[in-house]
């Protein structure tokens, strides 16, 4: 059996990634109606809540709860970091790293490592369409 060719390699290669592409975007229509439906029920269950002055309550499919969600972001971050310093308090932050400017960090400072930094690197391969040519 001969080694695929270059080219049958790349072509092959689009075609996988068109028809993911593809998938995808049929998968996020479907899943964008679907959460449109969920939202009218989830509403219409709130007002039902509302109505019956009631938080919780049980069917024989399956028992509803009405609860808080609160969300907390700034649109100020230079403050926010100020905050967390004066007050100490780093465990407001998530613990993840930004890839990119640890990268840059790294480069601009190759004598200094964090300790506890992990580090993995490997190779990727990317494949671009050809431009149409105009």
């Amino acid at each position: 059996m001969s080694k695929p060719t270059a080219d049958k390699l790349v072509k092959a290669y689009l075609n996988i990634r068109n028809a993911r592409e593809k998938i995808a975007k049929e998968y996020e229509e479907q899943d964008a109606e679907l959460k449109g439906q969920l939202e009218l029920v989830s509403s219409t269950l709130m007002e039902l809540c509302k109505e019956t002055g009631v938080d919780s309550f049980k069917t024989p499919f399956g028992t509803v709860s009405k609860r808080v969600t609160t969300n907390y972001w700034t649109n100020d971050w230079g403050s926010m970091y100020d905050f967390i310093l004066e007050h100490e308090a780093p465990h407001l932050l998530q613990q993840r790293i930004h890839l990119s400017n640890m990268k840059k960090f790294l480069e601009d400072h190759p004598d200094v490592m964090p300790m506890g930094l992990n580090v993995d690197s490997k190779y990727t391969i990317t494949v671009t369409k050809p431009r149409a040519r105009a």
